[in-house]
C-alpha cells in the first residue's frame, strides 16, 4: 500500500521520542508529547463519530493542536481542512457548505460572527485551546469521500465562487520528498519557523509538515503581525530554515536596518526561501547588504502542493529566478491562445505525482484548467539553462502579501453598495505587499459615497487584506471596441498614481 503521512510522521516521532520536536512559546517540547496529545485528539474524535472519508475543519493560527490533529485526522482516515477565519462571512459559508465538514474546531478568540455561521448552518463544533485538551463533540455524517484525500485548502476562485483544492497523501508526500533530495540544507535536526498560516499551502506544506517527515524541528509562532513574537522565535529556538512570503522578509529587514533586530538572526540561517509573490529585486540587494545572506526564490500553486521550482543552494542560485524544477514534474509550455510552443517562452503546464486531480466537486473548474493530467499554472515564464523566471499573470489575480486576492470577488462586494454601480479592482505596486488593491468605482446617478466610507464597508465584508487600500471615482471605464473594459488600461494608470 502507499505510505501515509501519518504514518511517516509516527515512525519519525517514535525514533526521537525525547528529542525536541517544536518550540512554543519559549519551550521545547518533545516527540512524546507531540504523540501524547495527538493520542488524546484521536481519540475524541473517534468518540465524536469522526471517522473514514469525513473532513474536519480547523479554524486556528498555528499552534501545537495543528499539529496534533492533523496527524489524529489521518490515522482516523480523514480529511484536514484549514480555514482563514476572517475570509470573510460569505466566502466562509460558501466554502463549509462546498466542503460539508463533519465538524469543525476553533480556537477561542474566534468572532462571534463566525460561531454564528457554524450555528446558524448545523455545523458542530468545538472551542479548543491552542496546546489541548480537544473538548468532546459530536460530528455530524455527512458524505465520505476518498480516504487518501490528506488536505482540502479553500480559495475564493476567479469567479468569487468557493472553490477548493484536495490534496493526496501522495501528493504532498512527494512534495516533500523532492525538496528534501534537491535542496542539501534540508537536513535533519534543521530548525524550521514555523509563520505563515496553515491556511496556506505554502505554510502547511513547507514550514509544517515538511519538517515533520524529516525530523526536523518547529519554532511555531502564530502569525507574523506583530513581528515580535516571529522575531523571538529567530533568535531563541534558534531557527535556521525560513520559508516566507516576500512581505515577511521586508519587515524583518526593516527592523535589522532599524536596529531592532540584529542581523544574525538572518546570516546565520541555512536557508531563506521566499514564495507566494515576486520578490523585489531591492530586497534581494537590501538583504545582502545588511545581512550578507541573500534571499532565494520558488514557485508553487496550491494545486501542485504547492512547490514547482526551487533554487537548490546560495552555489547555485541565480538572483531573479524561482530556481529549476523539482524532479518528478514534466512541464511544457503553451502560447496564451493554448497552442504548444518549443520557444523558451509561454504559459507553464505541469504535470505530475505533486499535481492533484482537479479541484474539489468541481468538474467544470477542474475541466478549465487541467486536460490529461496537465495543469495550466496561468502563469507566463521564461526558462533559460533550466531555470525558469516568472514574467507575468495570465490572469487577472492579485498577490498581496504572498496570499491571492481575486478581483471579481472584492468587485462583487462593492457592487453590493447601494451607492455603486460598477466597481473594477485592479493591483498597484506596494514595497511591501507586492501589490494592494485599487477600485474604480462608478457610482449611480444621484448617489454619494465617500472613499473611506466604501474602504470600511469592504473590509466588513471582506478579509481586510483584500480590501482596496485606495479608491478613485470615474464617470466612465475605457472600452475595447466590443464594449469590454480595459483593465489593463486601468492597471496602466494605477500604476503610474503609485510613483
Amino acid at each position: 500500500m502507499p505510505q501515509r503521512l501519518e504514518e511517516i510522521i509516527t515512525e519519525s516521532l517514535n525514533r526521537h521520542r525525547d528529542e525536541p520536536c517544536y518550540w512554543w512559546e519559549g519551550t521545547w517540547r518533545t516527540g512524546a508529547d507531540l504523540l501524547e496529545l495527538t493520542a488524546d485528539c484521536e481519540a475524541t474524535l473517534r468518540d465524536s463519530g469522526f471517522g473514514r472519508g469525513q473532513r474536519l475543519v480547523v479554524m486556528m493560527k498555528n499552534c501545537p493542536m495543528v499539529l496534533a490533529l492533523s496527524i489524529a485526522v489521518w490515522r482516523l482516515e480523514g480529511t484536514f481542512c484549514p480555514l482563514n477565519v476572517a475570509a470573510g462571512i460569505p466566502a466562509l459559508k460558501g466554502t463549509l457548505e462546498l466542503i460539508e465538514p463533519a465538524g469543525a474546531v476553533v480556537a477561542p478568540d474566534v468572532q462571534d460572527d463566525v460561531i454564528a455561521v457554524l450555528d446558524e448552518a448545523g455545523w458542530p463544533h468545538a472551542v479548543c485551546p491552542p496546546e489541548g485538551p480537544l473538548p468532546a463533540f459530536k460530528c455530524r455524517p455527512g458524505k465520505p469521500e476518498d480516504d487518501d484525500l490528506a488536505v482540502i485548502f479553500a480559495t475564493s476562485g476567479t469567479t468569487g465562487a468557493p472553490k477548493a483544492v484536495p490534496l493526496t497523501h501522495g501528493n504532498l508526500i512527494d512534495n516533500c520528498k523532492c525538496l528534501r533530495n534537491v535542496v542539501p540544507a534540508l537536513q535533519e535536526g534543521r530548525v524550521f519557523l514555523t509563520v505563515l498560516p496553515n491556511f496556506h499551502s505554502f505554510g502547511y506544506t513547507v514550514a509544517t509538515i515538511l519538517p515533520l517527515t524529516m525530523n526536523a524541528r518547529l519554532a511555531i509562532v502564530p502569525a507574523f503581525l506583530p513581528p515580535q513574537p516571529a522575531m523571538r522565535a529567530i533568535l531563541e529556538a534558534p531557527v535556521d530554515v525560513t520559508f516566507a512570503v516576500p512581505a515577511i522578509y521586508a519587515y524583518l529587514l526593516m527592523a535589522v536596518e532599524r536596529g531592532k533586530f540584529p542581523k544574525e538572526g538572518l546570516a546565520r540561517q541555512k536557508l531563506l526561501i521566499s514564495g507566494g509573490d515576486r520578490l523585489n529585486p531591492n530586497l534581494h540587494e537590501q538583504a545582502l547588504h545588511l545581512t550578507g545572506r541573500d534571499i532565494m526564490e520558488g514557485y508553487g500553486l496550491t494545486e501542485t502542493s504547492p512547490v514547482v521550482t526551487i533554487n537548490r543552494s546560495y552555489e547555485t542560485h541565480r538572483s531573479g529566478s524561482v530556481g529549476p524544477f523539482l524532479d518528478s514534474y514534466e512541464h511544457k509550455l503553451r502560447t496564451r491562445e493554448g497552442q504548444d510552443t518549443q520557444e523558451n517562452e509561454g504559459v507553464l503546464w505541469v504535470r505530475g505525482p505533486s499535481v492533484t486531480r482537479g479541484y474539489f466537486r468541481a468538474p467544470e473548474l477542474t475541466a478549465e484548467r487541467f486536460e490529461d493530467g496537465w495543469f495550466n499554472t496561468g502563469d507566463y515564464v521564461r526558462i533559460e539553462d533550466g531555470f525558469v523566471r516568472i514574467l507575468d499573470r495570465v490572469t487577472d489575480i492579485l498577490i498581496v502579501g504572498g496570499f491571492n486576492v481575486y478581483p471579481q470577488e472584492v468587485e462583487k462586494v462593492l457592487a453590493g453598495h447601494p451607492a455603486v454601480q460598477t466597481a473594477i479592482v485592479v493591483g498597484i505596486p506596494h514595497d511591501i505587499n507586492g501589490e494592494v488593491p485599487k477600485a474604480y468605482i462608478q457610482r449611480k446617478d444621484g448617489a454619494t459615497v465617500t472613499e473611506r466610507e466604501l474602504i470600511r464597508y469592504a473590509k466588513e465584508h471582506l478579509a481586510h487584506f483584500k480590501a482596496p487600500r485606495s479608491i478613485e471615482f470615474v464617470d466612465e471605464f475605457p472600452l475595447s471596441g466590443t464594449g469590454k473594459i480595459l483593465r489593463r488600461i486601468l492597471r496602466e494608470r494605477a500604476g503610474k498614481k503609485s510613483l
